[in-house]
């Protein structure tokens, strides 16, 4: 699956529905991508790239960080040993709105996160940490902030994990699903590095020091080029 920036989340949920259809007992997810000439220079001809590590959703914030991952997560359609996190609902949309920008109302990622709570019969308040995409550029984070706010969540304690490893692209969903499990597991709500000013007209609760917290149910949004948007709800198997 190519789907930009929103590749790792739109195949956990294409995965998940394969599986809950009972087409496959299991599935492994991979998200990896690599950097090429051709894409830092893309990236360059949008002046999306910054000259420091990035610091999503902050008042000094520069533009993207660009990183390379591989993740892999398993699926499955058994309660095991060592499965910790159940796949709840998830859903995807378009904002149309343009090639390489967000919609500047937030409607798409509107769109999606709230499709996704309806499938899995939640309350926003359900939530306890948001994970959003973050990627430090002026119009993403600004659309992200306004989406949130428009939805109700900007109370529940939220960060972006790309301070860490930069923008690691189409391995983004799955690299970041990974550190929600690990923040779920370990009942911590880790910090958006690079996070001190909020730099958003929308304020939100940005976790900007590590604390420890009980997590039961977390929601993981990605946003992309094309005027993708995708989410996904895990709960914590108890």
């Amino acid at each position: 699956i190519s789907n930009a920036c929103i590749s790792g989340v739109v195949a956990v949920n294409v995965a998940a529905d394969y599986v809950k259809a009972g087409k496959f007992d299991r599935a492994i997810i991979i998200g990896i991508d690599v950097l090429s000439d051709f894409i830092i220079y893309g990236f360059q001809s949008l002046f999306a790239l910054g000259n420091e590590v990035c610091k999503p959703f902050d008042a000094e914030r520069k533009g993207i960080s660009l990183g390379e991952a591989c993740g892999i997560v398993l699926m499955t359609n058994k309660c095991e040993e060592g499965v910790f996190a159940e796949y709840i609902a998830g859903a995807s949309s378009n904002d149309a709105n343009h090639i390489s920008g967000p919609s500047r109302t937030g409607e798409g990622l509107v769109r999606a996160v709230t499709k996704t709570l309806e499938r899995a019969e939640m309350d926003k308040t359900e939530i306890d940490f948001v994970s959003a995409h973050g990627t430090a550029t002026i119009y993403n984070d600004e659309m992200e902030a306004i989406a949130f706010n428009r939805l109700g969540l900007e109370q529940t304690p939220l960060n972006s994990l790309k301070g860490y490893f930069g923008h690691t692209l189409g391995a983004a969903g799955i690299i970041e699903l990974l550190s929600c499990m690990i923040s779920m597991e370990k009942n911590t709500l880790i910090k958006s590095l690079g996070y001190q000013q909020c730099g958003t007209t929308q304020t939100l609760a940005i976790i900007d020091e590590n604390r420890e917290k009980e997590l039961t149910t977390i929601l993981k949004t990605a946003s992309g080029f094309g005027g993708g948007n995708a989410s996904l709800i895990l709960k914590k198997v108890q």
